[in-house]
């Protein structure tokens, strides 16, 4: 059983000193816990001697892909957000089970915004639907809840349309800067599903008193995502051919790294407002371009691949004019509240990813999208 956890001797105790006190001994749900980010999350609670629930999608298989390693330090729930049936199981027993407020962390979804287009469906019920049954559940079974931490995406806030440009934040030079009360505008299926599941969280609040919080991180990357991301698929194609091929390079984003995302997340279940939407992120923008660029640089000085080259292709750009051309988090509300900063660097990030991706070729090989259908495998 792979264990590839992020959290070392140093950062597992910064992590309880942070929040030790928080989670010790507390029961936690996490959704889509066997995910990228849903198995970072649950590394750090399960360290942070969480009693943890790990909800994880049944399928026929019952393979854990990320989480294996903790196999005998939790609870896995094989159940299937969209079959209410299972849900309702699984909040039965959870309230069975904990002698105290848990806390839900709802991580689970289809996330990624090409996906969405070819399966439009399973990405609404999923997110969507899913999302409902969750809540309604909890409601059904008056489960009491400490926190329920619905999380959101950067990509709700699509572009700035023209008629409401004034509700928008700029820095001096006209960068635009987002915050919870940006205007949202979603451009794309999965957008708009996670922006029903972040109205029906704040929907429950108000009805029925579920301590519901949104968060929304920007960009999140890091070691065990699915190579279709776009770092992913930057890394994978550096280590196993002379040519990278992405979409548009003109796009700016935000990209924040798995394990500041993953304090982000305990932060504000901790500390977060019933009822209030926070956002998260580095808090600085850098284009496809410069990023993909970047990871290039510092994987061929690391020694992990001679130079490349990089080409725009039209056949993977976002279908029309859906592809958002700048997301940028100004993250002060959730700073000032709770003190909460990211703390690692782009650099240190690219690397830690690029590593794991060169180590674990058996994980993500078989997961590309830019392999064309009998090419052979090559290596630097």
């Amino acid at each position: 059983m792979p264990n590839d956890t992020l959290w070392t001797s140093g950062t597992l105790e910064d992590l309880r000193r942070e929040f030790g006190d928080i989670y010790e001994g507390r029961t936690v749900l996490i959704t889509g816990a066997d995910g990228f980010m849903g198995s970072h999350l649950t590394d750090a609670l399960v360290e942070l001697g969480a009693t943890v629930h790990a909800f994880v999608r049944a399928t026929s298989s019952g393979a854990l892909n990320n989480v294996a390693h903790l196999r005998d330090r939790l609870k896995v729930h094989f159940a299937d957000l969209t079959d209410k049936t299972s849900v309702d199981y699984l909040i039965r027993e959870l309230k069975e089970a904990a002698d105290d407020r848990p806390y839900i962390f709802h991580l689970g979804a289809q996330a990624h915004v090409g996906e969405s287009w070819h399966r439009p469906y399973e990405t609404v019920m999923a997110n969507t639907i899913g999302t409902l049954n969750l809540l309604q559940s909890v409601v059904d079974h008056g489960l009491e809840l400490e926190k329920f931490d619905t999380a959101g995406t950067s990509e709700e806030y699509g572009n700035v349309r023209e008629s409401v440009t004034d509700h928008h934040d700029f820095d001096d030079v006209g960068g635009l800067i987002l915050h919870e009360r940006s205007p949202i505008n979603p451009k794309s299926i999965y957008a708009t599903s996670k922006v029903a599941a972040d109205f029906l969280t704040m929907n429950y609040h108000d009805a029925f008193g579920i301590p519901g919080v949104v968060t929304r991180m920007f960009n999140n990357y890091g070691p065990r995502q699915n190579p279709r991301y776009v770092t992913g698929t930057i890394i994978t194609q550096a280590l196993t051919r002379p040519s990278i091929e992405l979409g548009q390079l003109d796009p700016l984003r935000d990209f924040c790294f798995c394990t500041d995302g993953v304090r982000g997340h305990l932060t504000v279940a901790a500390q977060g407002t019933p009822g209030d939407v926070y956002v998260y992120g580095q808090g600085a923008n850098i284009s496809m371009r410069d990023w993909v660029d970047m990871i290039l640089r510092i994987g061929e000085d690391g020694g992990f691949w001679p130079s490349r080259e990089v080409v725009s292709t039209e056949a993977r750009y976002r279908p029309g004019a859906s592809e958002v051309m700048a997301l940028r988090v100004g993250h002060e509300k959730l700073t000032a509240e709770t003190g909460w900063m990211p703390k690692v660097s782009w650099e240190e990030g690219i690397l830690e990813t690029i590593r794991w991706y060169a180590e674990n070729r058996d994980r993500w090989i078989g997961r590309v999208d830019w392999l064309p259908t009998g090419t052979p495998l090559t290596t630097p």
